[in-house]
């Protein structure tokens, strides 16, 4: 269980608090690049760490993300006309380049200089894998983007998905680093074929799993070992990264998935999943069987990213299928976990009554490394891992090994050529 102080620490990630400080050091999503496909387009609102921002795609293809708030009188520039050179304000006319400086104020005298000491708060931005990212934190510190094996793909070899998730963002994050659930909450009473999933009916259910949890440059290398059928051991081996990232090993074969909890206030968040694979481009059996919306991708609106299994109809839970069909009755992985981390114990869970477990060893490593990073760099301490692009270039993996293989062997075959030690 965590202290009072502790979990308020943790959840709270405004401006001005310590974990919303820590998360600003590092590049994160901020929404998907096809809100803003049309250069010259309307801009769009975009909530983060509780900030109120508008993004929009310059005619020139470049992308701007400002506080929403004119800083003249405050109108919204959500409201504003996207130009050449920048987004200009509907109510007097004051023009913004996308780095914030204001380039005119019509109604001001021809002679004035005061548009030169007027700035917007602008944000800059990185476009990668269908991903707009940001990065809030302070200017003369801003990281070089992390070697993401996926930001170096071209376009049909990954696939960029984005919910809403109404819950603080570390419910989310806690629900990536546990192995545990996958063998209950993912469990199906058929094959893939039938469920969209992989069964666990060719692992031993009834063993409890072994953890390792070890720290890397980019944050936790955390490690289940369950005993194999057919001898030696399976083993899952799931990176958390700094500073609310996870790579998930996939359910299905080839594969690689990569997600990130967003935090927009302290009671919701965004939910953002990269799929990729290398070898080959996705194709249309590809987006049937794995991608639409049955793993860890879910079908939303368009409009609101609210999954269309949601709170209100209960998750489309079917009674019936929870007893022949898989164990919650939902269809799909991700939406599977929606509803046990939305509703638990509201929007913010009360973690000092909690009763943790030995399979719940990640969960405690990440939030003690989140709570350190965050209470180091209040007293001047640079979280190390945002300054360690060539860390982040990892995959996820799950799978068997013999009896004399270990996990570190097992995942370092799985790796990009590139890939730097964990250490």
């Amino acid at each position: 269980m965590l202290s009072a102080a502790d979990n308020e620490l943790l959840t709270r990630t405004g401006p001005g608090t310590p974990m919303g400080d820590l998360i600003r050091r590092f590049w994160i999503p901020a929404l998907l690049a096809s809100e803003v496909a049309e250069p010259g387009g309307a801009p769009v609102r975009v909530s983060l760490l509780g900030e109120k921002l508008v993004a929009f795609r310059s005619p020139d293809g470049s992308v701007g993300l400002l506080e929403a708030r004119c800083p003249h009188r405050h109108a919204s520039l959500f409201w504003g006309r996207n130009e050449e050179g920048g987004i200009r304000c509907v109510y007097h006319g004051w023009k913004f380049a996308s780095d914030g400086q204001c380039l005119e104020m019509p109604a001001e005298p021809e002679d004035s200089s005061y548009r030169e000491r007027v700035r917007a708060v602008a944000y800059p931005t990185h476009e990668a894998a269908g991903i707009i990212w940001a990065y809030l934190g302070p200017a003369e510190l801003k990281p070089e983007f992390p070697d993401f094996e996926f930001a170096r793909l071209p376009e049909g070899h990954f696939h960029a998905s984005k919910r809403l998730q109404r819950c603080n963002y570390f419910q989310n994050v806690e629900g990536e680093l546990d192995s545990a659930h996958v063998q209950f909450l993912h469990r199906t009473f058929g094959g893939y074929e039938a469920h969209g999933r992989v069964s666990l009916k060719s692992m031993d259910e009834t063993e409890n799993p072994v953890y390792t949890i070890e720290e890397s440059g980019a944050g936790l290398m955390c490690v289940a070992e369950r005993p194999y059928p057919q001898g030696g051991a399976y083993w899952r081996v799931t990176p958390f990264l700094m500073p609310t990232f996870t790579m998930v090993p996939s359910m299905v074969e080839a594969h690689n998935t990569f997600t990130a909890a967003i935090p927009i206030d302290d009671v919701s968040s965004w939910g953002f999943t990269i799929t990729w694979r290398p070898e080959r481009p996705f194709d249309e059996a590809d987006w049937e069987r794995d991608l639409g919306g049955l793993t860890l991708h879910v079908k939303v609106d368009p409009e609101t990213f609210i999954p269309e299994r949601n709170r209100e109809n209960n998750f489309l839970i079917d009674r019936e299928a929870q007893h022949t069909t898989n164990f919650t009755g939902i269809m799909g992985t991700r939406n599977q976990d929606l509803p046990v981390q939305e509703d638990q114990d509201g929007a913010i869970c009360d973690r000092t009554t909690e009763h943790l477990g030995t399979t719940d060893r990640a969960i405690v490593a990440a939030r003690r490394l989140m709570l350190r990073s965050a209470k180091s760099l209040q007293k001047g301490t640079e979280p190390p891992q945002a300054q360690n692009s060539a860390a982040y270039n990892m995959r996820s993996f799950s799978g068997p090994g013999t009896a004399d293989q270990g996990w570190r062997e097992l995942w370092e075959t799985a790796q990009p050529k590139s890939t730097q030690p964990v250490s």
